[in-house]
């Protein structure tokens, strides 16, 4: 069951402040990074970007603060909970591994009463697109957030970055149908090669 978004709030300021005094390296991303930036609130679960060294230091201090770690069957990614609220401390999004280097260009923003590293918000973007695949492909929620933070995006970014992806591709072309971007990023995407995978 998801959480409700004050539930969340509560306990992305708690991870952030609990990391911070643990001296652990991260950046708030999905939901929680996508309202700090002015969209629309989550109502899943806190992401936390963490580096994969650093990923179980930033369990245990969350574990010493009182949550419950839990063991999940995915290789990129340490799970906690805070009560009812899960926090995913992921290392290694769409298979693209967090580095310093992004860590080092999240930006200081509020979120609830205190403030907390952000993902940038085209980081934000490339990240959920990249998520879309045969039997993940709901428009639906990425529609108002790209709508929200439109201004903030550096569209041309995104598109260089998913340009592998049709998904991706077919995404940003109904952004610019719809006006929410001026269509000028899908020359960008032009030209990229969808690499389908080997058969497993």
């Amino acid at each position: 069951m998801d959480a409700e978004p004050d539930e969340l709030l509560r306990t992305a300021m708690r991870v952030a402040n609990t990391l911070r005094a643990g001296a652990v390296p991260f950046a708030l991303a999905g939901g929680c990074a996508v309202y700090a930036h002015g969209g629309p609130a989550s109502d899943h679960d806190v992401d936390v970007f963490v580096t994969e060294r650093d990923a179980p230091a930033a369990r245990k201090v969350l574990v010493a603060a009182g949550m419950r770690a839990v063991d999940p069957p995915e290789n990129w990614l340490l799970k906690v909970y805070d009560g009812d609220c899960l926090v995913d401390l992921i290392f290694r999004p769409n298979g693209r591994p967090v580095t310093p280097q992004l860590l080092a260009r999240a930006e200081e923003l509020r979120v609830g009463a205190t403030t907390a590293p952000v993902v940038p918000v085209t980081e934000l973007l490339v990240d959920k697109l990249l998520v879309l695949e045969d039997h993940r492909c709901d428009f639906t929620p990425l529609l108002p957030i790209a709508r929200a933070v439109r201004e903030q995006v550096d569209w041309a970014e995104v598109a260089r970055q998913t340009g592998s992806s049709p998904y991706a591709r077919a995404f940003l072309t109904l952004l610019s149908s719809l006006g929410v971007t001026d269509g000028r990023e899908l020359a960008h995407a032009k030209g990229a090669r969808h690499v389908r995978p080997a058969p497993g």
